[in-house]
């Protein structure tokens, strides 16, 4: 009785205590969040908004310029660099098995897993809002890319 309780105990420590590098970049990245995306562009932007509703959903932007009539342009560019490094390590050193009514000192040999990834990537999104003489969105367009 006392070893099957040890064994499966045994069995849960091993199997929980290792992670994969997948595992361990979905805990420290998410791709939830405030940040500005296509998605958000398109759920969000619309012609004839305001340009305080703009601001409200994207932020201030990074670059604002005027056409020949005075229309201001808006420019939002982005970069993103995503870098991710995990490590993952479980085993054990020693196991003292009791049997009986009395401590046999059995000691296991000790076993041990190590597992790492290093991943770095990049992302970009540039967006142009484009006013008419009213303040209000008349066009808009986007751009991104991953490497």
């Amino acid at each position: 009785m006392h070893l099957s309780v040890i064994a499966v105990a045994l069995t849960f420590v091993m199997i929980t205590g290792c992670q994969t590098a997948g595992q361990h970049r979905s805990e420290v990245q998410s791709e939830e969040g405030d940040r500005v995306s296509v998605g958000k562009v398109q759920r969000e932007i619309r012609v004839g908004m305001s340009s305080a509703d703009v601001i409200q959903a994207l932020g201030s932007p990074n670059i604002v310029s005027t056409d020949d009539q005075r229309r201001e342009s808006w420019v939002y560019d982005k970069l993103a660099t995503d870098k991710v490094y995990s490590s993952s390590s479980g085993g054990i050193s020693a196991l003292i098995l009791g049997l009986g009514g009395g401590v046999l000192g059995q000691i296991a040999p000790g076993v041990s897993n190590t597992a790492g990834a290093t991943s770095t990537s990049q992302r970009t999104i540039t967006i142009v809002i484009k006013f008419d003489q009213n303040a209000t969105v008349r066009d808009f367009s986007y751009h991104t890319s991953k490497f």
